[in-house]
C-alpha cells in the first residue's frame, strides 16, 4: 500500500512518482522543507520558515507538523534567508542573492523595502522599526524604513553578520561568523561592544522568554551556547547533534524550535539537548550521486556529503561536512571525488577524513568521473568544455565550444560521453577533441551513466530517463514523470545566482545518475529531495519501495 509523503514537488503526496517498467524504490523519503533557514513565529501562532535553496517560505504548525507554502518559489522573492514580523503583522524578508529586502503585508501584497543592502541576512523588528545586517566581510548593520526614507547605518565592519535580536537590555545582539564573536549595539546607534568571544561557529543569537542568550553553531555537532548575561555570567554548551543549525525561535511557553540549513526540517530542542522532530530533516538537493565498490551510496547535497540509507525512521546518515557547495561526485580506489560551486575539485578519503584540493578556478564544474587512465574528467558547464585532471593536478582541455556540459561518463571501450542541457544532446568526444552526436532532441539532459552497452541520461526538461544503445544508436524512454527539476506548475528561474559580493548564491540544479555494481541505477530526484534506486525485473522479484512508490 502506498504511503503519502507531501513534499516540495507534490504538496498532496498523492502524485505518482514515476512511470517506469523498472522496479523502483526510494533510499530516503522526500524532503518536506528544502533546507530551513530563518524562522519566526507569525501572528497566527505558526512557525514561518525561510528556505534559501528553495526560494520559498513555508508556515509550520508546531502541533501537527503540517507545512503550508506561504511565499512560493516562483514569486518575487528569490532566495529568502531570514524573516521577521512587524507590529502590524507584516512579514519582512531578507532576499540574500539579489540583495533585496521585502515587505509582505498581512493581505499578502509584496513591496520592495530596499535594494541597497548587500547580501542581507540577519533581520529583526523592534516594534515598528526594521533592522538588517549583511553577511559579508566588512558588512553593515542598518535600520531601514519601509514607508520611505534613507537607510541609517548603525555600524560597519561586521565579519559575516547573521540572525540577530533585541536583547532584554534594549541592545541589538548579532554574531560575527568569521571571528566567533557575539556583539551588541544600541538600536539608536553608538559604539558596538563585544559580548562574547571564542563562541563555536556562531550563526544566530536568540533570547528565550527568561532573557537567557542562546547562540547557535552552524557546525557538525549542533552546539548551542547559553549565556546568563544578567546572573552568574556563566556559559553552558548543549550538543544537539543537529548538523548545520541555522536559526531558532521560542514560543510563548519558552519551547525552542531550531532550523538547519544543512538538512532542513524543524526540531524542538529541549534544554538538556533532547530533540523532538516537528518536520523531518532531509536532503537539500540531491545533486551528484555515486556508489563505491562496497555498495556505499554517496550523495552531494550542497552543504555536505551524505549516505542515504533506507530505514524505518527514514534517516539520512551524514558522512562528513566537506568543502561546501558540492555538486558532482565520483568514486574510485576508495576515494570520493567532488566538484564544488566555488569552482574547485577535491578528492576525499572517507577512512582518514582527509581532503586534497585537485583544481581551483573552474567555471561551474558539475559532473565528474574517473577516466580509464585514472584522471578526473569534469564537465565545466560555465566554460562550455570538458577537462581532465591528472595525478599531478594538471588540468587539460579534452573538448570545448559546448553549450552547457553537465555530466560525463565512459563506456567499456574507454570512450567519453558528455551531456549538454542547452544543446539538448549527448555527445561522444573523439580523440582529437571534436564531438559527435549520440542522442539529440532531448529536453535538458543532465545525469549520465553507462550500463553495459547502454547509455542512460536524465532528461530534466521532459522528466524522462532515456536509454541509448551504444551499438545500434537506438533510443527509448525508460521512465517518465521523474520527480526532477522544478515542481509542476512553477516557473524555474532562468539562471541561478552563483555568487553575490563574493558569497555563494543559489546552486544550479543537477539531477545525477549512477550505476551500482548490481546493475541498478541510482537517480538524484532533486525535485522532491530523494534518491531512487531502479532495478530491472530480472534483478528483483518485486517492488520494495519503502517510501511510497
Amino acid at each position: 500500500m502506498r504511503t503519502a509523503y507531501p513534499n516540495r514537488f507534490d504538496a498532496t503526496g498523492s502524485r505518482p512518482s514515476m512511470n517506469t517498467p523498472w522496479q523502483a524504490r526510494r533510499l530516503n523519503p522526500p524532503s518536506r522543507l528544502w533546507g530551513s533557514n530563518g524562522v519566526a513565529f507569525g501572528p497566527d501562532g505558526r512557525l514561518y520558515v525561510a528556505q534559501f535553496l528553495a526560494g520559498q517560505i513555508s508556515a509550520v504548525d508546531p502541533a501537527t507538523g503540517d507545512v503550508d507554502v506561504v511565499v512560493p518559489m516562483d514569486g518575487p522573492v528569490q532566495s529568502p534567508d531570514d524573516l521577521a514580523f512587524g507590529a502590524d503583522g507584516s512579514m519582512y524578508i531578507a532576499d540574500l542573492v539579489p540583495g533585496r529586502v521585502w515587505r509582505r503585508s498581512p493581505q499578502g501584497e509584496y513591496s520592495l523595502v530596499s535594494t541597497e543592502v548587500k547580501v542581507p541576512n540577519g533581520i529583526t523588528c523592534v516594534g515598528d522599526r526594521l533592522f538588517v545586517n549583511e553577511m559579508r566581510p566588512g558588512g553593515r548593520l542598518l535600520e531601514l524604513f519601509p514607508d520611505g526614507g534613507e537607510a541609517v547605518v548603525l555600524t560597519e565592519g561586521l565579519a559575516l553578520g547573521n540572525a540577530m535580536q533585541l536583547g532584554p537590555d534594549g541592545w541589538l545582539y548579532y554574531p560575527h561568523m568569521m571571528t566567533g564573536q557575539v556583539w551588541r549595539i544600541p538600536p539608536d546607534g553608538g559604539v558596538p561592544e563585544v559580548v562574547a568571544e571564542d563562541v563555536h561557529e556562531p550563526v544566530a543569537v536568540r533570547f528565550d522568554q527568561g532573557g537567557v542568550l542562546h547562540v547557535l553553531s552552524r557546525g557538525v555537532e549542533g552546539i548551542v551556547t547559553r549565556f546568563d548575561l544578567h546572573g552568574s555570567g556563566s556559559r553552558t554548551l548543549v550538543t544537539s547533534g543537529l548538523v548545520g543549525l541555522d536559526n531558532a525561535a521560542f514560543d510563548a511557553e519558552n519551547r525552542m524550535f531550531v532550523s538547519s540549513y544543512a538538512s532542513g526540517g524543524v526540531t524542538e530542542l529541549h534544554p538538556d539537548g533532547r530533540t523532538r522532530e516537528i518536520v523531518p530533516r532531509g536532503l537539500d538537493g540531491p545533486y551528484g550521486v555515486t556508489v563505491d565498490l562496497g555498495g556505499t551510496v554517496y550523495v552531494a547535497d550542497h552543504y555536505r556529503l551524505v549516505n542515504p540509507t533506507p530505514s524505518d525512521e527514514g534517516d539520512v546518515t551524514t558522512r562528513n561536512l566537506l568543502p561546501p557547495f558540492m555538486h558532482g561526485l565520483a568514486t574510485a580506489g576508495g576515494f570520493v571525488h567532488s566538484t564544488s560551486q566555488y569552482g574547485d575539485v577535491h578528492t576525499h578519503d572517507p577512512d582518514l577524513g582527509t581532503t586534497r584540493e585537485r583544481a581551483t578556478g573552474l567555471d561551474q564544474p558539475v559532473g565528474i568521473t574517473v577516466g580509464p587512465n585514472g584522471s578526473l574528467v569534469v564537465a565545466e558547464a560555465g566554460a562550455g568544455r570538458v577537462v581532465a585532471i591528472d595525478d599531478s593536478d594538471t588540468v587539460t582541455v579534452l573538448t570545448e565550444g559546448l553549450g552547457h556540459p553537465m555530466d560525463v561518463a565512459f563506456d567499456t571501450a574507454g570512450r567519453c560521453y558528455v551531456s549538454d542541457d542547452r544543446l539538448g544532446a549527448v555527445l561522444r568526444i573523439r580523440e582529437d577533441g571534436t564531438t559527435e552526436v549520440v542522442a539529440d532532441g532531448l529536453g535538458a539532459p543532465q545525469g549520465l551513466a553507462v550500463r553495459g552497452d547502454e547509455l542512460f541520461t536524465v532528461d530534466v526538461g521532459h522528466r524522462r530517463l532515456w536509454a541509448v544503445s551504444l551499438t545500434t544508436g537506438e533510443s527509448r524512454v525508460d521512465a517518465e514523470d521523474l520527480p526532477v527539476g522544478s515542481p509542476p506548475d512553477t516557473t524555474p528561474r532562468t539562471e541561478p545566482g552563483l555568487f553575490t559580493h563574493g558569497m555563494p548564491g543559489s546552486p544550479p540544479p543537477f539531477a545525477g545518475l549512477a550505476v551500482d555494481s548490481d546493475g541498478s541505477l541510482l537517480l538524484s530526484a532533486n525535485g522532491e529531495g530523494s534518491v531512487w534506486q531502479l532495478k530491472t525485473s530480472s534483478e528483483t522479484g518485486a517492488s520494495d519501495d519503502q517510501y511510497g512508490a
